[in-house]
């Protein structure tokens, strides 16, 4: 089987250079959201046939994170489904994800030995209306940014290392007010994921490309959140945790890290993950569009 290097910092270029080669709108075609998943999944690449494969593994299989990066062809999705193949006991775990609308017509095309499904999509919003927030349909956002001005004092500030113990410490708070919440078992796994994750960003946030913002209330940290750019007109946010004890700070983060973006056009906020209380919230401030994501499997029917 062809060998696989398990990823590091060090290949932070050769993944720019194949993820750069075009334009993407999906938050899983950058480096940092690839990255962060390094202590969940074991994650290694290859180049195939001269295109970048992500391939991660965990106790329930390996599949490809992306799809091949580059000039992609039906012998390059053939090989990676045999190096999936040869991790997997159960070979429907095999499948290739995040694949992009521009692309589904290319993945449909490859014959009935392999169908196109739908995965949760991103939600991109036009900055400007998410600094604005103009009009009924904002208002309820609007009143509860002026309450948090009125009502607390506190200070905006860039993320420091210092602060790193502070931001894991109010992610546990946060978590432990949401499991009690949503008893939903896929939201408490994802609980526990994102906080592995957060570790990872704030331990090699010195070597990662990601922006943060804290929100400081007597001296301490009662908000923060981390996102990195996605393309030059598209800024994803990761992160956004705050303590939910205090009215409108949620709104207020979010409305002043948006203010400083004045680069982009466009703010992601990544998916879903098909839970109700993510929709009704991403919803609530009107997206533009949702970005369509796609998963390639197999057709076991198709003899």
């Amino acid at each position: 089987m062809m060998k696989l290097c398990s990823l590091s910092l060090r290949d932070k270029e050769i993944f720019r250079y194949y993820l750069g080669l075009r334009r993407h709108e999906l938050s899983a075609y950058s480096f940092e959201s690839i990255y962060i998943w390094r202590k969940i999944f074991a994650i290694r690449w290859a180049i195939i046939r001269d295109c970048l494969c992500v391939f991660f593994q965990d106790r329930m299989g390996c599949f490809l994170y992306l799809p091949p990066v580059g000039r992609v062809d039906l012998e390059v999705i053939r090989e990676v489904f045999r190096i999936m193949d040869a991790f997997n006991k159960n070979k429907e775990v095999s499948r290739i994800e995040n694949i992009e609308d521009e692309d589904k017509e290319f993945y449909e095309s490859l014959g009935f030995s392999y169908y196109v499904e739908e995965k949760f999509a991103d939600y991109l919003y036009r900055r400007i209306d998410l600094v604005e927030l103009k009009g009924n349909r904002f208002k309820s956002k609007r009143a509860s940014v002026n309450y948090f001005l009125k009502h607390y004092p506190f200070d905006y500030l860039p993320y420091s290392l210092k602060e790193r113990l502070a931001c894991l410490k109010l992610y546990d708070l946060w978590s432990e007010t949401r499991s009690l919440t949503y008893r939903d078992s896929l939201y408490q796994g994802m609980l526990k994921d994102t906080k592995i994750c957060l570790g990872v960003l704030l331990g090699d946030y010195r070597c990662l490309n990601f922006m943060g913002r804290i929100v400081k209330i007597d001296n301490k940290v009662k908000a923060f959140t981390f996102g990195f750019t996605l393309n030059k007109d598209t800024f994803c946010i990761l992160y956004e945790i705050t303590d939910l004890k205090i009215k409108g700070l949620a709104q207020f983060i979010f409305w002043r890290f948006v203010q400083e973006l004045t680069q982009y056009k466009y703010i992601n906020t990544m998916d879903d993950s098909g839970l109700k209380n993510l929709r009704k919230a991403k919803l609530s401030y009107h997206p533009l569009k949702l970005i369509p994501a796609y998963i390639l499997r197999r057709n076991y029917g198709a003899g």
